[in-house]
C-alpha cells in the first residue's frame, strides 16, 4: 500500500510503497476514502522539517530540553546518534480520515466489514490507504454523511472538546481569535449552541466565510471593527469566552483575549500559539484560563487508546470517542457545514505536489481532502441520480367551469407580490380560499385579494370539491407533502420551486400521481414563459449543431433571519431557487441534463454547476452570492451554428447572425417580465379546459433531479449521470 511520509532531518516529502499492517485485536484495519490534510498542525510540521538544524532547535524548545537531559544522562555520543538516527527516518502525516472497514479485529462487534467510519490519531489515521485504528479511535459514520464531509471528524473533535472547554451558555458572547480550520468549526458549534460570535483574523477572505458560516462580527485584530462589535454586542462588558484558535509566535493573541474579555470571563487555548500572559491584565479581571487537549478525554492514555478501556459515561460524559460521534451526528443534521471549509480536493497520489503548493503558499486554503484511489474512488467515479420515470395512466382531465376556483396554500410575500396580483384581477379566475398557518396572515391576505374564505384549516379545503386546483406557495420543506396531498385529493396543483428537497420527497410526489392518476402539476419555473425570451427564441431559430450556453446569476447575499440560511430544514439556496434556471436552460436546449458536475468558490456560496445533454451541448450556470449589487441579476448567452443569443437581465434580449445584430429586443427596465403573468394564464387555462398542463411533468421531473444531482456532485466531488433521463 501507498502512505505519505516525511523526512525531518532533510524535509523530503514522499509517498512510500509500505507493507500494510496487520489488523490486531480491538480494532478494524480501513481503507481510506477520504483524509483531510491540518492546514494548521500539518504544515508547521511540514515547515519545520525545511528548516536548518537551528532553526529546528529554535522551533522546538521543547524537544531541545530533552535532548540535554540526554546529554547529561547518556553522554554526547550516544546521544547524538540518536537524535540523528531519529531525525534521518520517515515519519507519517495525517490524522483525521474516513474509509471503509475492511477487515474486523477480535473483541469488535459495533461495526462490520462494509461500515463507513471517520478515524482518529497522528498514529492510526495517517495518510495512508490502509490503517489499523484501535476501537476508541474510530466511530461509525451516520447514514447520509457524504465521506468527504465525515473525513473532519477529527478536527471536528478538537474544535467541540474547545467549546466544551469554554463551557459557553445560551445568550453569551465569544470572540474566536484566529479563523483557520479550527476557527471556523468553533464559529460554527459556538452560534449552533445560541452563542454570538465575534472572529478575528487579519485575513478577510476568513473573515467573510467565518460571517457566512455564523459570525455576527468579523475583522481584523488591529482593526477598531472588532472592538466595537464587542461592545455592542456586550453593551461594553466584554466578552464571556475567547478562544485562541491562533498559531505562530506573536503574543498578540493573548493580549487581544485580555482586553477583550469581561471580568472573570474565560480563555481557552485551542491552537499552538504563544502564551505570554500579561499579568496584570490577566489579574485584574481574574481571568479563568483553560487548555483544550485535542479531542477529549482519553487522549494521550495508551489504556484508553490502544487498549480500549473506556471512561465510564457517569465520570467523563464526553470522551474523544464520544466527541467525535458527536460531531458526526451535528453534521449529519446540517447544524455545522464543513463543505465551504473544503477549499481542494487532491488526489492521493498527488499527495507531494499538493503539500508543496500549500507550503509554498501557491493553494491558499481552509481545508484540503486527499482522495484515495480504489474502492471509495470506484464508488464515486460514476456518481448517477435517478430520474424517475413517470408511470401513469392519468384520468380525464376535469375541465373546470368558469370561473376557476383557485384556493392559496400560503400567502407570504412571493404569494403576494408576484402571484396573486396577476391573478386578482385575472378574469374566470375566483380564489375561494387562503391557508396559512395564523389567524392574521390569512386574513391579511383575504383582505387584498379578495378570497371568499380565510381559513387555517388545509383538510377542508383540500376536501372542498368545488376548489379546482390548489396554490402551494409555503417553504421549501414543505412544498413536496402538500403537493402530495393536494393531488391525492384530485386537485390541480401548482407548487412554486422546488417541487422536492430530496429524492425521496420526489418519489413520494410521483407516487402520489401514479396512486390517483392525477397529473395535473405545475412547478413554478416562470423564466421560459417570458415573453421576451420566447421571442428571442423565436428569432434565434432551429438548431443543427450543440450549443454552448452560459447562465450567470448574481443572486446576492441574503439579509441576516433570513429563512433561506435554514439550510438544515430548507435545504440550501441553490437546491431552493436552481430549478429555475436548469429548467430555463433545458426549455432553450429543447432537451433534459444527462449529467450535472458541481463545484464550489472556496469561502463563499458561489457554484459552478455544467450541464451536459443528449446532442453533446453543454450550459454552465454561475450562481454566485458576491457580486456587487448594481450588477444584472441574470445574463444569458447561448451560442449555436454560427449564432448567437443573449440575454440581459429579462429587460433586452439580441441574436446575432454572422457579424451583426438580427434582432433586438428591450423592455423598460421597471417593466421586467420574468414570465409569471403568461406562466398563471397557461395554468388556468389548462385547468378550465382539461388541456395538457403547461410543462410536461417528465420535464419538471427531470429538471428536480438535476438540480437535487448538484448536491450529490459537491459531496463526492465528480460528474453525476442523471439515470434514465431522456
Amino acid at each position: 500500500m501507498k502512505q505519505v511520509v516525511q523526512n525531518y532531518k532533510s524535509g523530503e516529502l514522499a509517498v512510500l510503497d509500505v507493507p500494510v499492517p496487520g489488523c490486531k485485536p480491538g480494532g478494524v484495519l480501513v481503507r481510506s476514502a477520504y483524509s483531510l490534510i491540518s492546514t494548521g498542525t500539518e504544515l508547521m510540521k511540514v515547515s519545520e522539517a525545511g528548516m536548518s538544524m537551528v532553526g529546528k532547535a529554535r522551533s522546538r524548545p521543547d524537544q531541545v530540553a530533552k535532548v540535554m537531559q540526554s546529554v547529561a544522562t547518556n553522554g554526547v555520543p550516544a546521544t547524538y546518534r540518536k537524535v540523528m538516527g531519529k531525525l534521518d527516518s520517515y515519519t507519517p502525516l495525517g490524522y483525521s480520515l474516513c474509509g471503509v472497514v475492511e477487515q474486523v479485529g477480535a473483541g469488535i462487534d459495533d461495526v462490520k466489514v462494509g461500515d463507513l467510519v471517520a478515524c482518529a490519531g497522528n498514529e492510526h489515521a495517517l495518510h495512508a490507504e490502509l490503517n489499523w485504528v484501535p476501537k476508541n479511535l474510530y466511530a461509525p459514520v451516520p447514514d447520509g454523511l457524504a465521506p468527504r464531509h465525515a473525513a473532519f471528524g477529527t478536527v471536528g473533535s478538537i474544535a467541540l472538546q474547545g467549546v466544551r472547554q469554554g463551557e459557553s451558555r445560551l445568550g453569551e458572547v465569544a470572540l474566536v481569535i484566529g479563523l483557520g480550520l479550527i476557527g471556523q468549526l468553533v464559529v460554527q458549534l459556538l452560534a449552533a449552541s445560541g452563542v454570538r460570535v465575534v472572529g478575528v483574523d487579519p485575513d478577510p477572505v476568513r473573515c467573510e466565510l467565518a460571517e457566512g458560516l455564523g459570525a455576527a462580527a468579523c475583522g481584523d485584530p488591529a482593526s477598531a471593527g472588532v472592538e466595537t462589535a464587542v461592545a455592542e454586542l456586550t453593551g461594553g462588558l466584554g466578552v464571556d469566552q475567547v478562544y485562541l484558535a491562533a498559531g505562530g509566535g506573536s503574543n498578540q493573541p493573548v493580549e487581544l483575549a485580555a482586553r477583550m474579555c469581561r471580568d472573570r470571563g474565560r480563555v481557552v487555548d485551542i491552537g499552538k500559539c504563544r502564551l505570554d500572559l500579561p499579568w496584570n491584565a490577566y489579574y485584574e479581571k481574574e481571568l479563568d484560563v483553560r487548555f483544550s487537549r485535542s479531542y477529549g478525554p482519553g487522549r494521550y492514555d495508551p489504556e484508553y487508546e490502544l487498549e480500549g478501556r473506556d471512561y465510564p459515561v457517569g465520570y467523563v460524559r464526553w470522551t474523544e470517542r464520544r466527541n467525535l460521534a458527536c460531531f458526526l451526528d451535528l453534521l449529519a443534521h446540517g447544524s455545522v457545514d464543513v463543505e465551504p471549509l473544503v477549499s481542494h480536493v487532491a488526489d492521493f497520489d498527488d499527495a507531494v505536489e499538493t503539500y508543496q503548493r500549500l507550503k509554498d503558499g501557491e493553494l491558499k486554503a481552509v481545508a484540503v481532502l486527499f482522495r484515495y484511489p480504489g474502492q471509495a474512488e470506484e464508488a464515486e467515479e460514476a456518481p448517477a441520480v435517478a430520474v424517475p420515470a413517470v408511470h401513469v395512466k392519468p384520468k380525464p382531465a376535469r375541465a373546470a367551469g368558469t370561473p376557476v376556483r383557485l384556493a392559496f396554500v400560503g400567502a407570504g410575500n412571493y404569494a403576494t407580490s408576484m402571484l396573486l396580483p396577476h391573478l386578482a384581477r385575472r378574469e374566470g379566475v375566483e380564489l375561494s380560499a387562503v391557508v396559512t398557518t395564523t389567524a392574521l396572515s390569512a386574513a391579511n391576505a383575504r383582505r387584498k385579494f379578495g378570497f371568499t374564505e380565510a381559513t387555517t384549516d388545509l383538510d377542508a379545503v383540500l376536501g372542498d370539491p368545488a376548489v379546482d386546483a390548489v396554490f402551494v406557495v409555503t417553504r421549501h420543506s414543505s412544498h413536496a407533502e402538500l403537493t402530495r396531498r393536494a393531488l391525492l385529493a384530485g386537485k390541480a396543483v401548482f407548487v412554486e420551486k422546488p417541487l422536492a428537497l430530496t429524492e425521496d420527497e420526489l418519489a413520494d410526489v410521483l407516487a402520489a400521481v401514479e396512486e390517483s392518476g392525477n397529473d395535473r402539476l405545475q412547478v413554478g419555473f416562470n423564466r421560459r414563459f417570458s415573453p421576451l425570451l420566447q421571442e428571442a427564441r423565436k428569432r434565434f431559430g432551429a438548431r443543427t449543431g450543440p450549443a454552448s450556453v452560459r447562465y450567470l446569476v448574481n443572486a446576492g447575499r441574503l439579509q441576516h433571519g433570513s429563512w433561506y440560511l435554514q439550510q438544515g430544514t430548507e435545504g440550501s439556496r441553490f437546491a431552493g431557487e436552481g430549478g429555475h434556471f436548469i429548467d430555463t436552460v433545458s426549455w432553450l436546449l429543447e432537451a433534459d441534463p444527462v449529467s450535472v458536475y458541481a463545484i464550489t468558490t472556496p469561502g463563499t456560496e458561489d457554484l459552478q454547476v455544467v450541464l451536459r445533454y443528449p446532442d453533446g451541448s453543454t450550459a454552465t450556470i454561475s450562481y454566485v452570492t458576491t457580486g456587487p449589487a448594481g450588477f444584472p441579476k441574470e445574463t444569458l448567452d447561448l451560442v449555436a451554428d454560427g449564432r448567437a443569443l443573449r440575454l440581459d437581465d429579462f429587460v433586452r434580449a439580441t441574436v446575432y447572425d454572422g457579424r451583426r445584430k438580427r434582432w433586438v429586443g428591450s423592455r423598460l427596465p421597471k417593466a421586467r417580465d420574468k414570465g409569471q403573468s403568461a406562466e398563471l394564464a397557461a395554468f388556468v387555462r389548462a385547468v378550465r379546459t382539461g388541456g395538457p398542463m403547461p410543462v410536461p411533468l417528465q420535464s419538471l421531473v427531470a429538471t428536480t433531479a438535476a438540480t437535487l444531482a448538484v448536491r450529490t456532485g459537491l459531496a463526492c466531488g465528480a460528474p453525476v449521470t442523471l439515470a434514465g433521463a431522456r
